[in-house]
């Protein structure tokens, strides 16, 4: 069995991304309390459902404790077990509660939307490392949606998953970033007004760069630094490394970079990229 735990910040996506399982064939759960977790996928084996996705929150109280333990003895008992965990800055979700007029689910009288959100991180803080993270601040659920398919199709489980992710330092560090790199020293083509509309996708925009000498030694720089680091993060068990770009707009320098390097490493290990700023 195939089993994928969605879990994070209540506002942070869990819906969209289950939703999209849900159309992707996976046999899907939501708000399951942990203490029941083994139980399901128990039954569901001997229905023979092969795709499941479960959705997980902080309303599993203090049951969320037993999630490790539960994982684990899944894994044990070969179930390809993966979690994706979603998370978002406050004040995105803020604006999200605002906009929707929903209430916090960890809300009540006694506590603010703010505080109720600062609660519910505290509690999910155990379980927010055991997979792969997805920041979704200031992203569209489209983009969302499009970011958890690639996940899903990678095929999770298989080693480690290497994300190359481009931003714009103006609008925030991701959350979800393992290492980040600033490239806001190279020569910027935002300057140039031929290349301003243009992303680090386009050829124009990759010519202008790699005429620059700094640029060819930032990108073998970093490509040099992950590919001797690479080996330990595998030999560490992880699963996915995130390296995240960061230029100041998050669309020439960072996407260029991103692009690079993604297609540099392809043949070394299973390989995503993201664009944050393109994407939000």
């Amino acid at each position: 069995m195939e089993l994928i735990l969605i879990s994070g910040l209540s506002g942070s996506g869990k819906s969209v991304a289950l939703n999209l399982l849900e159309d992707s064939g996976y046999y899907c759960v939501d708000n399951l309390p942990v203490v029941i977790l083994t139980v399901l996928v128990g039954m569901l084996q001997e229905e023979q459902v092969s795709k499941v996705a479960v959705a997980i929150d902080a309303r599993s109280g203090g049951g969320i404790e037993l999630l490790p333990g539960k994982l684990k003895r899944l894994s044990e008992d070969g179930v390809q077990v993966t979690f994706l965990f979603l998370h978002a800055n406050e004040e995105t979700l803020l604006k999200r509660y605002s906009e929707s007029r929903r209430r916090h689910p960890l809300a009540d009288d006694e506590r603010s939307l703010a505080e109720s959100i600062r609660l519910e991180s505290e509690l999910l803080a155990p379980i927010a490392g055991l997979g792969h993270r997805i920041d979704t601040s200031g992203l569209k659920a489209s983009a969302l949606r499009e970011w958890v398919r690639q996940f899903i199709e990678s095929q999770p489980g298989q080693g480690l998953t290497l994300m190359f992710e481009s931003f714009g330092f103006k609008h925030g560090l991701p959350l979800d970033a393992d290492l980040v790199f600033d490239v806001r020293c190279l020569p910027n083509p935002h300057y140039d007004p031929a290349l301003r509309p243009l992303t680090g996708r386009d050829r124009p925009v990759a010519e202008f760069l790699e005429c620059d000498p700094d640029v060819v030694r930032m990108r073998e720089d970093i490509g040099r630094f992950v590919s001797d680091w690479l080996p330990s993060y595998i030999r560490d068990n992880r699963n996915y490394l995130t390296v995240a770009i960061g230029c100041t707009g998050g669309q020439h320098r960072s996407v260029y970079l991103a692009e690079t390097l993604a297609r540099r490493f392809a043949g070394q290990a299973r390989v995503l990229v993201r664009h944050r700023t393109l994407a939000g």
